[in-house]
């Protein structure tokens, strides 16, 4: 009995170690894919740094560019509150010019829509002078409107 104790013994340390050295093997390999994912996740991390510094870059880009303001104020009220916004953070000439015309349009539009019979007129032709406003804008053109375009820029011109 004590000799097949004493293998049971030897086996059952050989297991151990076994096991052990296992264990150790599974450490050193977690151990170097921890290290891996560190280095992946800094390489992310830095990718993305540089992926929105672009992007902050590219946005002061667009922001600053007064056609886009320009286009901006012609897209509803929303859209002119907006344009108006980004034009008082950084003045453009042209950003300026069509948030006048604009206004000029709206104010127009407001007051006529309570004229009957003359609101379905007034409708048609306030579209056709925002369409022919907003070529111009797309074009990086200063056009006033036939319609008080002058006045318009007279009017409006603390904005």
């Amino acid at each position: 009995m004590s000799d097949d104790n004493k293998d049971l013994g030897d086996e059952l340390n050989d297991m151990i170690g076994d096991a052990k050295d296992s264990a150790k093997k599974a450490g050193e390999k977690i151990s170097q894919k921890t290290n891996e994912f560190k280095e992946d996740a800094r390489e992310f991390a830095n990718e993305a740094k540089e992926k929105a510094s672009e992007f902050a870059n590219d946005a002061k880009e667009v922001l600053s560019d007064g056609k886009n303001i320009a286009i901006i104020a012609h897209i509803t009220i929303i859209g002119w509150i907006i344009a108006l916004v980004m034009n008082s953070n950084n003045k453009t000439e042209l950003g300026s010019f069509y948030i006048r015309q604009m206004l000029g349009l709206v104010i127009i539009a407001f007051i006529t829509s309570w004229i009957p019979f003359l609101n379905l007129l007034a409708f048609v032709v306030l579209f056709v002078a925002w369409i022919m406003s907003l070529i111009s804008a797309l074009g990086g053109e200063m056009k006033p409107t036939w319609l008080l375009g002058e006045q318009f820029q007279d009017w409006f011109k603390s904005l």
